[in-house]
């Protein structure tokens, strides 16, 4: 009987003993884990030449043209010095520096005139909208079309009684995310303050699906083949940043 109870004693004891070892062999995998941040970048200057797109000392994208964007790129999180180059030189045309938290995932934007290039950072949202709706962020980079009052008009509907989705969105505006009804859409832009059916859009997009839990950024743009004098024309970029179909 006392033998038993020795006997019980030991293996208890030697459980415990393996489970803090498993655990602390489970410790040291968790910290040796690299922590990751997600970074793409989105080139909306209008008469930049291609950009070669810098961190820290290492290049990580060549050649970047107006209108592109780029796939995520996995990078070690920390602070970073981002800057962009005339395409195959050493003329630095713009720099940011930034801070990439863990699990982060950030668009840097190279946008403005090439004379004045600008890059901006903008943390993303990397997790789905609510069940049936969509997250739609836009961006203004237009610098010479104007401000615009935007609407998601739905497949088969008149402009006439319905709501803008954002207002006033001019050169530097961030409306950050905003939920809407997933479904198909295309995206219009009025000059603001311009009710539907008094003017012409200055933008009509094509018929684009929104599926229920996706993220977009919509980053409006300069036509840069509209004449300086002509009436203002604009462009829009859209990006994934999150889809459920390829959240896996």
């Amino acid at each position: 009987m006392f033998f038993t109870r020795q006997l019980a004693t030991r293996t208890s004891r030697l459980i415990a003993l393996a489970a803090l070892t498993a655990a602390l062999v489970g410790c040291q995998s968790i910290a040796g884990i690299q922590p990751i941040s997600q970074v793409r970048v989105i080139d909306a200057s209008p008469d930049a030449p291609a950009l070669d797109i810098y961190q820290n000392s290492a290049a990580t994208l060549y050649n970047v043209g107006f209108g592109t964007v780029s796939s995520y790129i996995s990078t070690a999180s920390g602070a970073y010095t981002h800057a962009a180059y005339t395409a195959g030189t050493q003329q630095q045309l713009a720099t940011l520096h930034t801070v990439l938290a863990v699990g982060g995932q950030y668009t840097v934007l190279a946008g403005n005139v090439a004379a004045n290039l600008q890059m901006t950072v903008l943390r993303d949202q990397s997790t789905p909208a609510p069940a049936g709706q969509v997250a739609v962020r836009f961006i203004g980079q237009t610098t010479r079309a104007g401000t615009f009052d935007l609407y998601l008009l739905p497949s088969g509907s008149a402009l006439t009684g319905i709501a803008p989705i954002a207002t006033g969105v001019a050169f530097g505006s961030n409306t950050g995310y905003i939920d809407a009804l997933s479904g198909t859409y295309s995206v219009v832009a009025l000059p603001s303050g311009a009710a539907p059916g008094t003017t012409s859009p200055a933008f009509t997009g094509s018929q684009t699906s929104y599926p229920s839990g996706s993220v977009r950024t919509i980053v409006l743009i300069d036509d840069p083949y509209a004449a300086p004098a002509a009436t203002p024309h604009l462009q829009v970029i859209t990006a994934d940043d999150f889809d459920p179909s390829s959240a896996n």
